[in-house]
């Protein structure tokens, strides 16, 4: 998991606080509160030395009063000073260091604390490598709802990594995520559901997650669903349904449902009858397979090749290739 995004995230959630603090109090009093000893106020003016926001940037400035702050057992000080000693922003880089102060607000609950942790734990930066300390922190995050963490989890259950293997467990996290919203694990939890494996086998609710993934974008899941349609596995028989989810990751440039694709053209299954289409489509998947596969649709296309006119296959070859410039806007 890559640590660079929860950067970002830090920065943004601690501008907000500090702005809405500044406005409630002004930089004056929030100075005061700071001086006084008020814990909120100094990681707030922290952040505010830190991003110049109301006065002039000043990482000394930002980092003494986060660690006012830290040692004061607040949080998200001590989350914003193992960012500081995590990538080395206004003190040396020292990963040893930022995992002290991710694991102080870890403990007390901090999110973001938890995830950069468990990241350092898989990593082995400032810590040994240890994946039974970094499932004990995704848990904690993933608990907390953070469908990155969920995913993880789901994950480290399913190949028993840092925790005992238990499918269960691992459909458990992925049905969190999947549940959020999480494409990935929408589709992962429609696999355990088609092999019955950590749940109870059901082809109905397999596709019913396929489907949620398929809504999103996901193209290995418009190719489920185009094949249980094409089946009647789980969900109604449905040749033009099947027809419209090839399309559709075939439109993505997905070889296997570009060669269905033109298996349905040439059948005229779910869709007219178009050798030209059907010619089409099993050379665009021959063009972006490789190994056995693209030899197999090489095989497939040669073969109908035969089945055209020359005007055809000169037209064919002219839809292939106008449909790979455009990237599949004009494939008709």
């Amino acid at each position: 998991m890559s640590l660079k995004p929860i950067h970002g995230v830090f920065l943004a959630l601690c501008m907000l606080c500090s702005s809405t603090f500044a406005q409630n109090f002004g930089i004056d009093e929030l100075q005061q509160r700071a001086e006084s000893g008020d814990a909120e106020a100094q990681n707030n003016l922290a952040v505010m030395y830190h991003t110049g926001q109301g006065v002039p940037a000043d990482i000394n400035e930002a980092i003494r009063w986060y660690n006012a702050a830290a040692e004061q057992g607040r949080a998200n000080a001590q989350l914003n000073l193992g960012v500081l000693y995590n990538f080395g922003m206004g003190v040396p880089q020292d990963h040893g260091e930022a995992a002290r102060w991710f694991r102080l607000a870890a403990d007390q609950g901090e999110l973001m604390a938890q995830i950069s942790l468990a990241a350092l734990y898989v990593t082995g930066q400032g810590v040994p490598i240890d994946y039974i300390e970094a499932s004990k922190y995704y848990t904690m995050a993933a608990e907390q709802g953070d469908p990155g963490a969920q995913m993880t989890m789901a994950e480290m259950y399913l190949s028993g990594q840092g925790v005992a293997q238990d499918h269960a467990e691992s459909a458990r996290f992925y049905r969190m995520a999947a549940e959020r919203g999480e494409v990935a694990a929408q589709f992962s939890l429609a696999i355990m559901y088609r092999d019955g494996l950590g749940v109870t086998q059901s082809s109905e609710e397999a596709a019913n997650w396929y489907r949620m993934a398929a809504d999103q974008g996901h193209i290995a899941a418009m190719f489920s669903m185009a094949a249980l349609h094409e089946t009647g596995d789980g969900v109604a028989l449905d040749l033009s349904e099947a027809y419209r989810w090839y399309k559709a990751a075939a439109s993505q440039g997905h070889p296997g449902s570009q060669n269905n694709l033109a298996l349905m053209y040439e059948s005229g299954q779910g869709v007219a009858q178009s050798l030209p289409h059907a010619y089409m489509w099993m050379d665009l998947a021959s063009k972006l397979a490789d190994g056995p596969e693209q030899e197999r649709y090489e095989l497939n296309r040669d073969q109908l090749e035969v089945r055209l006119s020359a005007e055809d296959l000169v037209k064919a070859k002219g839809m292939s290739d106008r449909c790979l410039e455009t990237r599949y806007a004009e494939c008709e």
